[in-house]
């Protein structure tokens, strides 16, 4: 019986299958987010919370775990530094998917395929900056108005 046995094949045979879906979520670890159709988004969704899970558990059997499934030892690298901590407190769900619409040629559904924190940090850093420069805008007008007061008080003199 088949009972739970559930693999999504996209169409592929079981070797290139494996072999897309490892280098599609290298790719989300090393850059955050992908672009792809729906169907392979999916099931890249899917591989990468495994990943993750993997990486949140840290030890070395499932980094050796991460490097025969993904075959990749820098995004292995980054899996376990980088993107596996920011998830320590986090049960599931460390992807999200955006569709686009249709793709221009052969009308197939597309979508973008993001880590969730990641794009969230990032939309952070902007934020911090212009607050800073805007202290930095509060702190010049001052400055000057101090210099200015200062020549006031020289020519006064």
């Amino acid at each position: 019986m088949r009972h739970r046995v559930d693999t999504f094949k996209i169409g592929r045979s079981s070797a290139h299958r494996r072999s897309m879906l490892a280098n599609m979520v290298s790719s989300l670890f090393c850059n955050g987010q992908i672009t792809t159709t729906l169907v392979k988004g999916r099931a890249a969704s899917r591989f990468a919370d495994r990943m993750i899970t993997l990486g949140k558990k840290g030890d070395l059997h499932r980094r050796r775990l991460a490097v025969s499934r993904m075959r990749d030892k820098d995004a292995v690298k980054i899996l376990f530094e980088e993107v596996a901590p920011r998830y320590a407190d986090r049960n599931g769900g460390y992807t999200r998917i955006i569709k686009l619409g249709k793709r221009i040629g052969d009308a197939s559904e597309m979508c973008i395929l993001q880590l969730v924190e990641a794009v969230e940090a990032k939309a952070e850093e902007p934020k911090a900056k212009k607050a800073k420069s805007a202290k930095k805008a509060d702190q010049a007008p001052a400055e000057e108005v101090k210099a200015e007061e200062v020549k006031a008080e020289e020519v006064q003199a």
